[in-house]
């Protein structure tokens, strides 16, 4: 669509879009008290909830980070999207119809939500295609053999891309998609006579974000590698709308269920997932053709509301050969970026959750995840196991090998106590045991680096100076008399250009005020201040507000009586006598000024 979104149109989508329930499908919240609501921040790593939400004004902002806005700037850092794209998925999801005109500046590229119903209508041709007579027999055999019927391909969306050249492109374009849009989406790539599909043969999944919005696909080949050389699992490349560290299959079903039990197990594909999720582990999830990464643990802590005060659990399910057990390494060192207790579930046998439920039963997979054991153990166990520790040098290479491994567990009090297991594993006195744990020296807790402020935020003057911007923009109406403020009641920089810009401010509605800044540290300062809660333990008053105001105003005149006493004391009144006597008179006008406004301040700050 050409031509700029209407401003009153996008008035009305950030009015009435709820933030707490948009970042809520992102992020897990919890009440932060005056009606605002905390979680860990989706945009930067942290142990303690700092990312603030308050539905009332509608904003968030983090303390850590200082990222901060409206709904609409929630969603464009998010999902990465334009600010025309975000607006047209808030608008969407409510059911608004958006209307455009044609002056200003056009869109650009590709529209997020055309990609979106591309790879929607691409599910469905191939749920479709799996459900008829042919070469899609050999997709539904594929599926039985490994205990899946009609209704769990039905219900984890499994189609069937079939075996020819140009089927899905076909049927999309008679649906109204371009070549650009379909190639975009990554459904489709260029052959040597034109564009052709890019699933051929293969069973699908589809990939959904967090939000529900089908963004891509992993498919299985059901060919041999004789007829078929391609890849065993081939994915959506990367694309506007599918970023494979970001993304976990499952996640869409299972969130609320992480959240709700605090736990989630990852496991390694598709049909893991689906096993596990039939067998009653609802909190399953797998990476799409990817690593576990970082960008895998920002999402899943945030949804295990992973900090300080609330622990949950991450399990690792892994085969039981020699990969596995790199990948659990691979996972110990990512455990320190958990706060969550980390534990492994291996089978003895080396059975994968699909294997083992196809083998034993729906209770043998719920069993395998009670049965986990933490991943130090399994970590340590492992490394144990690479040595011959019935000799003496197998045992001390080992011991060097384990010890710095001990050192990194995050959790300090529970070192002495794996120092102790180890030396009982390797048959060692504990003393031995205790000293070379200590020679490995200390740990990096992996942690951020906090972010500091430029001011200090216990200097009393500073507070009272935030004190007074935060009533102005969270209650206008009680802080009428702004323009009546003396120009040196500010001493922070960027707290003095915001009292600027609020004494020439011209909107009421703040989102529509924050629109209007130019200045992006104005900007944030202000989102900052919006969702910051006022210092007081009771409904925000107009006596408290006035005492507030009055306060900073009487130490603004105060600093300014210091500065005419200064100047006075460096006049000779005999020789400047009018210049002396102006000066004296200004310092009895700004005397009484400074009374008034003491005798207002003591309202409830006496």
């Amino acid at each position: 669509m050409s031509g700029r979104i209407r401003d009153e149109d996008v008035a009305y989508v950030r009015d009435h879009s709820q933030i707490d329930a948009v970042v809520s499908e992102y992020v897990q919240l919890k009440s932060a008290g005056g009606g605002a609501r905390k979680g860990l921040c989706p945009f930067h790593d942290e142990k303690s909830p700092s990312f603030t939400v308050t539905p009332s004004k509608g904003f968030f902002h983090c303390f850590g980070c200082g990222v901060g806005g409206d709904v609409i700037a929630f969603l464009m850092k998010i999902d990465h999207l334009s600010f025309t794209e975000s607006v047209e998925k808030l608008a969407e999801k409510m059911g608004y119809t958006l209307r455009y005109d044609g002056s200003g500046a056009s869109t650009s590229g590709i529209n997020r939500s055309r990609l979106v119903a591309a790879n929607t209508e691409a599910a469905k041709f191939y749920q479709e295609e799996l459900n008829k007579s042919g070469p899609a027999q050999f997709g539904r055999e594929f599926l039985q053999k490994r205990g899946f019927d009609k209704a769990a391909a039905d219900q984890f969306g499994v189609g069937y891309a079939p075996d020819e050249w140009d089927a899905l492109y076909k049927h999309l374009k008679v649906k109204g998609f371009t070549d650009v849009e379909l190639s975009t989406a990554g459904l489709i790539k260029d052959g040597t006579k034109g564009p052709i599909d890019r699933y051929r043969n293969r069973l699908i999944w589809p990939v959904k974000n967090l939000t529900g919005d089908i963004v891509g696909f992993g498919a299985r080949k059901l060919a041999s590698d004789d007829v078929d050389q391609g890849p065993k699992y081939l994915n959506t490349a990367e694309t506007p709308i599918y970023k494979k560290s970001q993304l976990l299959y499952g996640l869409d079903m299972a969130k609320k269920e992480i959240a709700k039990k605090r736990q989630v197990v990852i496991v390694e594909g598709y049909t893991d997932v689906m096993a596990a999720h039939l067998a009653g582990v609802t909190t399953a999830v797998a990476t799409c053709g990817t690593a576990f990464g970082d960008d895998h643990i920002k999402v899943i802590r945030q949804l295990l509301m992973d900090d300080d005060a609330f622990r949950g659990e991450v399990i690792f399910t892994f085969d039981g050969d020699a990969a596995g057990q790199k990948a659990a390494l691979k996972a110990f060192e990512d455990d320190q970026k958990f706060v969550a207790q980390t534990y492994v579930a291996v089978e003895e046998s080396g059975m994968d959750p699909c294997e083992l439920r196809m083998a034993k039963g729906d209770g043998a997979v719920r069993d395998l995840i009670a049965r986990r054991v933490p991943l130090f153990q399994f970590a340590i166990k492992s490394e144990i196991a690479k040595h011959n520790i019935a000799n003496a040098e197998g045992r001390v290479n080992a011991l060097n090998q384990v010890a710095p491994l001990i050192n990194k567990i995050k959790d300090a009090s529970l070192r002495p106590e794996y120092t102790k297991l180890l030396a009982g594993w390797l048959g060692m006195d504990v003393e031995t045991v205790v000293n070379a744990v200590k020679k490995t020296g200390g740990r990096s807790n992996g942690a951020p680096t906090p972010v500091t402020n430029e001011i200090n935020l216990n200097d009393p003057i500073l507070l009272l100076e935030r004190e007074v911007l935060k009533i102005k923009l969270q209650f206008p109406v009680l802080i009428p008399n702004w323009n009546e403020l003396e120009s040196n009641a500010f001493t922070y920089s960027k707290y003095q250009s915001l009292a600027t810009e609020l004494a020439h401010k011209a909107e009421s509605d703040a989102k529509k005020f924050v629109d209007s800044l130019n200045d992006e540290s104005i900007k944030t300062l202000v989102t900052e201040l919006i969702v910051e809660p006022i210092r007081v333990d009771r409904e925000v008053s107009e006596k408290y507000a006035i005492s507030v105001f009055a306060r900073l105003r009487e130490v603004a005149i105060t600093r300014t009586i210091s500065e005419i006493k200064s100047k006075l004391q460096r006049l000779n009144p005999v020789e400047n006598a009018d210049e002396y006597q102006g000066i004296f008179s200004e310092l009895v006008s700004l005397e009484a000024k400074k009374r008034a406004q003491k005798e207002l301040a003591v309202g409830e700050l006496g």
